[in-house]
């Protein structure tokens, strides 16, 4: 039986035959100086630092002066000292593989399950241009969701790319793992950033789930990690889903939380000697923001896709907080969650009115646009009017528009709840139905092209 060792070779291949030395000159409490390294040294390379009992502390390369290098390290500096010899390892590439399914990796593709894991014989550097605009294709077809508002009102195109802003405990990773079984995609590619370490078992056990940790790649950073490490779990999670697109399959990204990985870039930028001018946040987090989820999106013509949902952290629900200002900015669509909606139990707490889909109206039909355009004009008379109907001012009669949306609210909130494991068109002609039952618009739905 022949054996094949080409990613054991693959492997060999990459192992540099030569190191560069340099020494510890300075430490402080979130970075150290190294001398003997500065004109070999590159932002973005990865040292080994030997301590004095034997150990072996990892970092990376964060600036560089004419005389030193700057760099912070991936655990605390404890037992870190001037002297200490410091190893150049060079810039890190990813070289995920699709065996990887299934499994969780932590920030450098290593195995957190402590079973083996293959590497891929295809590599990507962690930061690398998006694909050239004139050559990407444009975004796809819908793609079914298995939720009611994600497969009518804000529709997902293939390729397209949205983010979920949420305050905490409003249902944002439950939404996320819902899209993650439902969305019709090859390969799923979910980055948890920051989360609490107890919780990682359960969201992968539990609200993932067996089916969707079938088809899902988990990129794992915990919140106790180092900043460095957060900010690489999200550049390995887009360089894997790009490695998986060029090799032509369709691929969702799932980032929870963009907030988190531009936190993280905000301590490195600040122990870089970046000042603080956007509420606390350096100027290059926009770049820095727009430079990942520019790499999402399709791909060149020949090679797959990548569908990207980025979730971002509001506080008080601001959405014009730096990183949620941003972000809409450079995304195809936002989807905001609300609290006051979650609090009365429906999920996911989608808030439609204030959610977009850059998608529309392309992917629809005309008479679904329509039907989306009646759902939001019966939400917006609803809430407009609510601090009337709910106080007992509103005379029926007054308003046909009001009447219609008395009539209607409930039943569009109860849809929205809905799964939508039937598709896309069967969630429209379910919309379609509904919208009949308000006086005066029997059939006016009814065809669904």
């Amino acid at each position: 039986m022949l054996t094949d060792f080409s990613a054991l070779s693959t492997e060999i291949s990459r192992i540099s035959n030569t190191r560069r030395v340099g020494r510890v000159v300075a430490v402080s409490t979130d970075s150290l100086e190294i001398a003997g390294l500065v004109h070999q040294a590159r932002i973005g390379d990865q040292i080994a630092i030997m301590l004095k009992n034997g150990t072996e502390l990892g970092g990376e390369i964060v600036g560089v002066s004419e005389s030193r290098a700057r760099a912070m390290t991936y655990a605390p500096l404890d037992g870190a000292a001037i002297g200490n010899p410091v190893t150049l390892l060079g810039p890190a590439g990813v070289h995920p593989d699709v065996s990887w399914m299934g499994r969780i990796v932590d920030a450098f593709g290593h195995p957190m399950d402590g079973r083996p894991l293959s590497q891929g014989t295809a590599s990507a550097s962690l930061r690398q241009p998006p694909p050239e605009p004139a050559l990407r294709k444009a975004m796809g077809a819908r793609v079914s969701t298995g939720l009611a508002a994600f497969n009518s009102v804000l529709p997902l195109a293939r390729g397209q790319r949205i983010g979920v802003f949420s305050g905490s405990g409003v249902g944002k990773s439950t939404l996320l793992a819902d899209l993650a079984r439902g969305i019709e995609a090859d390969i799923v590619v979910l980055a948890l950033i920051g989360e609490r370490g107890r919780e990682l078992r359960d969201f992968v056990d539990n609200v993932l789930g067996p089916e969707g940790m079938a088809r899902s790649v988990v990129v794992a950073a915990t919140s106790d990690q180092a900043p460095l490490i957060k900010r690489r779990a999200a550049w390995m999670a887009m360089a894997s889903a790009e490695v998986f697109r060029d090799q032509g399959h369709h691929v969702l990204l799932l980032i929870d939380s963009l907030t988190r990985f531009a936190e993280a870039h905000r301590e490195i930028a600040l122990t870089a000697g970046e000042s603080a001018t956007l509420r606390g946040f350096p100027p290059s987090v926009s770049n820095l923001i727009a430079s990942l989820c520019e790499r999402a999106g399709p791909g060149t013509f020949g090679k797959g896709d990548i569908t990207g949902v980025f979730s971002v952290l509001v506080a008080g629900s601001d959405m014009e907080e730096p990183i949620a200002d941003i972000t809409r900015g450079v995304l195809d669509g936002h989807v905001v969650l609300d609290r006051e909606i979650a609090e009365r139990g429906r999920f996911p707490a989608v808030d439609v009115r204030r959610s977009v889909s850059r998608s529309l109206p392309g992917v629809a039909t005309e008479a679904e646009n329509a039907m989306i355009g009646k759902v939001r004009r019966v939400l917006t008379a609803y809430e407009n009017s609510a601090l009337m109907i709910q106080t007992g001012l509103y005379a029926k009669g007054s308003d046909p528009a009001i009447d219609e949306a008395i009539n209607l609210w409930p039943k569009l909130d109860a849809f929205f709840a809905e799964r939508a494991e039937d598709g896309i068109e069967a969630t429209f002609e379910r919309l379609a139905s509904l919208l009949e039952t308000a006086p005066g618009q029997a059939g006016g739905y009814s065809s669904i092209p």
